[in-house]
């Protein structure tokens, strides 16, 4: 099932024609497209683009976040599936060992840019030697800071930290100035959020959460334990606002918007929000540091890819090449806030205009993701371990305590086939 006998067809020569200008589609198609609801915001447009200039057309079905994994799985099986999808890069993996996606290898080498694709997006797209998805939208991780709070507390906004002993001490001076104001915030009840912003620090550490092979736990590491120990003093001490303790990611950037947090883990949407929502806010951003210097960056976003049962999966390729397009890239992705997924377009003409933006995009490019089959058991489950560690350590017992339930809950997952 994971080699279907259209992928063996098209590669070498035909590959080759199929991207020269979409000739294989049959015109008059319509071509079913899924994609997790927090993705509406910028593929509505991207799809009413696509179906205003092109004879096929996209039917878009918007899913829950929340239920995406389980429905698309179910429809998978019971032969109901959509022509395209766009998935988070990180449940490739589980999807491609499920045998869910088709193998688009052939055709993803062929593309005149493959080399310039978001390295992290490609590495988790492959599975047994075989890719099952291309790049679609690109996220970064960096910090995020209030650069009036800085002013206040006597700290140089042109300067953000660059270790974590720095970030601490930043963010006790803007808790001192009272008020209402917050040294730091991060969604403390929320997993995929924290794998997101928390993780970074670990890394530029010298840590990390997995193997390289993601086939078992490395949490028992000085760089996670000294993490965790600085977002357990920040709490402790009042810096971090009381609710960091039981926001799920429903409040991950708002509480920024206040103007009372003078420092947070984020993504590029963020800058988007902000620059036009809330333009009364002068913010900087800058990587993620480590304990001794250097940083590091989680590299998210959505693969598109084309699942087992597509119907139209000529067509389906046709439109995935479209959306990879210079012309897409650019002029909806980077003109709208969004980092492009190809490095050969980074440096463009929007991201020329807020050098914010092209910092995100470096760490998107640099950054790194975590691979693993288990990783929506073990790392999005609200009630799973990496979750429950981080409450532990943060709110809880402590850092200790926290490490070795988590691995032995980890364990007991990777142990499964």
């Amino acid at each position: 099932m994971r080699s279907p006998n259209w992928a063996k067809q098209l590669a070498g020569g035909l590959a080759a024609v199929l991207l020269a200008g979409g000739v294989h589609a049959q015109a008059g198609q319509e071509i079913s497209f899924w994609i997790r609801a927090a993705d509406a915001g910028f593929v509505e447009p991207l799809v009413k683009t696509w179906n205003a200039k092109q004879a096929n057309k996209v039917a878009l079905t918007v899913i829950p976040s929340d239920d995406f994994v389980t429905k698309f799985g179910t429809a998978v099986a019971g032969g109901a599936a959509p022509d395209v999808v766009a998935i988070d890069l990180i449940f490739v993996p589980a999807f491609a060992q499920a045998g869910q996606l088709s193998d688009i290898g052939a055709e993803a080498r062929a593309l005149p840019f493959a080399k310039s694709l978001s390295p992290s997006h490609v590495r988790l797209a492959m599975y047994g030697g075989k890719q099952y998805a291309v790049p679609f939208s690109a996220e970064s991780s960096f910090l995020l800071y209030n650069k009036a709070l800085f002013k206040r507390a006597g700290l140089d906004p042109e300067k953000p930290p660059t270790t974590l002993a720095e970030l601490e001490a930043y963010a006790r001076k803007i808790a001192a100035l009272g008020g209402g104001v917050k040294g730091f915030y991060f969604s403390g009840a929320c997993g995929g959020c924290n794998i997101f912003t928390m993780t970074p620090y670990v890394w530029a550490s010298g840590g990390d959460v997995f193997s390289a092979d993601g086939k078992s736990d490395a949490l028992d590491n000085p760089a996670l334990r000294n993490t965790l120990a600085m977002y357990r003093r920040l709490w402790k001490d009042g810096v971090m606002p009381g609710g960091v303790k039981t926001d799920n990611g429903s409040n991950f950037i708002s509480p920024f918007f206040s103007g009372k947090i003078g420092m947070q883990g984020t993504g590029a949407f963020a800058i988007g929000l902000l620059k036009k929502d809330h333009p009364e806010i002068d913010f900087g951003v800058a990587p993620l540091p480590g304990e001794k210097g250097g940083s590091a960056s989680f590299a998210g976003g959505d693969s598109i890819a084309i699942p087992v049962g597509s119907r139209h999966k000529k067509e389906a390729w046709d439109f995935i090449t479209w959306c990879l397009s210079e012309e897409v890239q650019v002029e909806q992705f980077a003109k709208n806030g969004s980092i492009p997924v190809r490095a050969d377009l980074a440096d463009n003409a929007y991201s020329r205009q807020d050098s914010r933006f092209a910092m995100a995009s470096v760490a998107m490019q640099s950054g790194r993701t975590p691979y693993s089959v288990h990783f929506n058991q073990l790392i999005n489950d609200p009630n799973g371990p990496w979750l429950a560690m981080i409450q532990e350590a943060v709110f809880g017992k402590g850092v200790d305590v926290a490490i070795k339930d988590a691995q032995a809950r980890f364990r007991q997952v990777l142990a499964a086939p």
